[in-house]
């Protein structure tokens, strides 16, 4: 830890220059509205040689240290008129100059003439969170959020879906800032049913403040989608084709009418997912040891509609009324055989074989209907905004089992011959409210007070049937049950912030009440959880010289068990390997701490974080084998987990025709899981790295090259192999720069496999697991007036 605190501190030490400060705010010259991220470069008057530069932060407002001498400022914003400002004195005398507003003006009016080169940075960087732009990855062209998420730094997605950030899988995954029904049921894994086409760009927030919810503890992954204001008619399109079988059509349109702007998003895919894995366990009872190898391939077939249509109505430039309505429908089959063949002691001991095939067919419509108002006042910075979002979601799944056995001199094993069926039906209503106020005190002061209530009911009801010889169905009594899930939480915040000089703070404290019931209906068990909590923040950023800043961040986090991690209903897809929830599980609370430096310069930034996490009540998945070889898999909460790392995010174009992203995270974690089994208690040491190459050549031609690898890392249980995958990507602009065609290969080598390894007192499980096979996508993109 020392070391790693050591090397970080050469990152930062910085030798101080003259004092002198140019700061001012970048707005929508017609709306009044503020414009985050945009591009700042400050120029010596003599020369226009680059003196320093920096980004706006989300109120548009930007702060940067220079010496003293007479400067030229260059504002860019992407759909914006460039702008330069007038000769800028900074003396002794007039160190701090402040521009006030800076007014930039819609490019849109010229759309039709020329055409706008300027291209907004595939990230962008600050200390309190990054900001990704799918669009400028080439290799999210035909895919799904779950395969931008894999794209994006310190976020990694295992092949089944999981994601994980810096390492954790404890994260909250939001959808235009608030939870959605697209990851209710699945997690992670529901997102391969959005399209890529319809996200703008993704944030990643490791430390939040008290103004986000409390949930996920390593932090939150906001999933940005589409929607424009430009006046008129703009929109995109785009038609996909893909081997293995991936095929689609989507459209962004936007149009603004002096106070009406409307927006609609539209995506349908048609896809075939491959998948296959294998699985050797021993397990010992004395002197006998029973070994199961194990194999399972199969495929999905989904076919996915999703729309997506609203309107602001614009009281004024600074009073926005927005209504939308979002109807999702994923349709699935899936079709897998697993083979189980049994040996005793040896594998030249056979016993048996039994092969069991699943036929599964599947409906998930999901509605989510969205109001939300935001008023900005006179003075800046001075507004509220207030929504109310309300989601029907519901799934309905019938899988057919048909297993037949055999003993090893050939003879119809009866015990293991059977067909059995599952009917599921998942049901889900939300109703969330959320008002959130910030006024501003002194130049740089602002009070924030914010109050949010979620109320939501699942309802579970779950039957496995056997087939008896007359093709009647009867159910399993254990396996026969309703399952509903009550969530009520609410929660209030404030936060106050301020600036002084080269320091600026902000504190907040949360307060969240949680009301969760959970009830099997058949055999009467409740289990009322009710607890309150306090979640304090704190972020202190200090800014250095030569464009170098520093922020120490503090948040108290929590992941609650939701509804798949209390269900007891258990999976029967595999008749030896079985996942549940676990109604008994308590919440995990982490304490997160934080330093980050961040150095903007010429060519590129970088960002280095040095993180330490303390969680307790750790939620991890434990498998348990019987002594028939069965395995049950469930979350249970472990005594603790300590850790901590360092991390690093840089983007640098050495040259103007080559551009690269580059992510590194190295960790260490010490896990305490003794309350379960002594054996639980383990270390890690491991890493996972990302690499993004860019290059623009002749004849509007772009490729993009990304390299992945995450080392080896011990779990509570075991361990994970190291995964590695490379990614290719072509993009041609055609059209007069209003088209595009891409091509891309994801998983160049086919190398993406999860690899685990799981130990017990009585046994030992290596598994290897590939959920998606190596991809080739075309792409044809049309932009209309983008």
């Amino acid at each position: 830890m020392r070391l790693l605190i050591f090397a970080f501190s050469l990152l930062v030490i910085q030798s101080f220059a003259q004092d002198g400060k140019i700061s001012g705010k970048v707005i929508d010259a017609q709306s009044g509205v503020a414009l985050g991220f945009a591009s700042i470069r400050i120029l010596k008057q003599a020369d226009s040689s680059f003196v320093a530069g920096n980004i706006t932060d989300e109120s548009g407002k930007f702060s940067i240290n220079t010496g003293f001498g007479k400067f030229i400022a260059e504002i860019e914003y992407m759909g914006f008129e460039s702008l330069r400002t007038s000769p800028i004195l900074v003396t002794a005398e007039n160190s701090k100059v402040d521009l006030g507003e800076i007014r930039l003006i819609s490019s849109s009016k010229t759309l039709d003439e020329v055409v706008i080169q300027a291209e907004k940075s595939s990230m962008e960087l600050s200390l309190d969170k990054r900001v990704f732009n799918v669009g400028k990855d080439l290799a999210n062209a035909g895919g799904s959020a779950s395969q931008i998420l894999v794209n994006i730094p310190s976020v990694t997605v295992d092949p089944d879906g999981a994601v994980k950030l810096r390492g954790s899988s404890n994260v909250r995954i939001l959808i235009d800032g608030k939870p959605s029904g697209l990851v209710s049921f699945k997690g992670g894994a529901g997102l391969n049913s959005l399209q890529a086409s319809m996200v703008d760009r993704v944030e990643i927030i490791t430390n939040p403040s008290a103004r986000y919810e409390a949930e996920g503890m390593a932090g939150i992954i906001n999933i940005i989608l589409k929607k424009d204001s430009k006046k008129g008619l703009n929109g995109s399109f785009q038609i996909i084709t893909g081997i293995p079988a991936n095929y689609g059509a989507s459209a962004n349109i936007n149009y603004r009418h002096k106070k009406v702007n409307f927006f609609i998003n539209y995506a349908l895919t048609y896809d075939k997912t491959p998948y296959r894995g294998d699985l050797y366990q021993e397990v010992y009872d004395g002197d006998k040891t029973y070994i199961l190898d194990q194999t399972n391939s199969g495929h999905v077939i989904g076919f996915n509609n999703n729309i997506r249509g609203g309107l602001d109505f614009y009281f004024s430039e600074k009073s926005i009324l927005t209504a939308s309505y979002m109807l999702s429908r994923a349709d699935g089959k899936r079709l897998t055989e697993n083979i189980y063949n049994d040996y005793l002691n040896s594998k030249l001991n056979p016993v048996g074989r039994i092969v069991r095939n699943q036929d599964e067919d599947e409906i998930e419509p999901l509605s989510e209907y969205v109001l939300s108002w935001k008023r900005q006042f006179e003075r800046k910075g001075h507004e509220i905004n207030a929504q109310f979002r309300y989601l029907d979601h519901w799934e309905n799944s019938y899988q057919l089992f048909t297993q037949n056995g055999k003993l090893a001199d050939g003879v119809v094993d009866q015990v293991n011959t059977f067909v059995q069926n599952a009917i599921n039906d998942e049901f889900e209503k939300q109703f969330l409210f959320q008002l959130d106020y910030v006024q501003p005190f002194s130049k740089d002061g602002k009070v924030e007070l914010g109050a949010r209530s979620s109320l939501r009911n699942m309802v579970n009801d779950y039957v496995v049937s056997d087939q008896d010889e007359m093709g009647n169905w009867a159910p399993i009594a254990r396996l026969d049950n309703l399952f509903t899930y009550q969530e009520n939480i609410s929660a209030v915040y404030g936060i106050v912030g301020n600036k002084s000089k080269r320091v600026s703070y902000q504190a907040g404290v949360r307060t969240e009440w949680t009301d969760v019931t959970t009830k099997l209906e058949k055999t009467k068990e409740v289990n009322p959880r009710n607890y309150v909590n306090f979640f304090p923040s704190a972020h202190l950023t200090y800014s250095l010289e030569k464009e170098n800043s520093l922020q120490l961040s503090y948040s108290r986090r929590i992941r609650r068990p939701v509804y798949n991690d209390l269900s007891p209903f258990m999976t029967v897809s595999d008749s030896r390997n079985f996942f549940s929830g676990n109604p008994n599980l308590n919440p995990e609370y982490s304490d997160v701490f934080e330093v980050g430096h961040l150095k903007n310069f010429e060519q590129g930034s970088l960002t280095s974080s040095v993180y330490y996490r303390n969680s307790q009540h750790t939620i991890d998945r434990i498998r348990v084998v019987d002594e028939f070889g069965f395995s049950s898999t469930l979350p249970q909460n472990l005594n603790g987990e300590k850790a901590y790392g360092i991390e690093f995010t840089s983007n640098y174009s050495p040259y103007k025709w080559w551009k690269m992203d580059f992510n590194f995270n190295l960790f260490h974690a010490n896990i305490d899981g003794s309350n379960i089994d002594e054996r639980y208690v383990r270390e890690t040491n491991s890493w996972f790295t990302r690499l993004t190459s860019r290059f623009n050549l002749p004849k509007n031609l772009d490729l993009q090259l990304r390299a992945n690898y995450n080392a080896p890392q011990n779990t509570a249980q075991g361990s994970m192999k190291a995964i590695y995958f490379f990614d290719f990507a072509l993009k041609k602009d055609i059209w007069n720069r209003k088209g595009t065609i891409n091509f891309n290969v994801l998983d160049i080598l086919n190398s993406r496999w999860s690899r685990t390894i799981s130990e017990g007192a009585t046994f030992y499980t290596e598994g290897n697991r590939q959920f998606r096979r190596r991809q080739f996508n075309l792409t044809l993109s049309y932009r209309l007036r983008q």
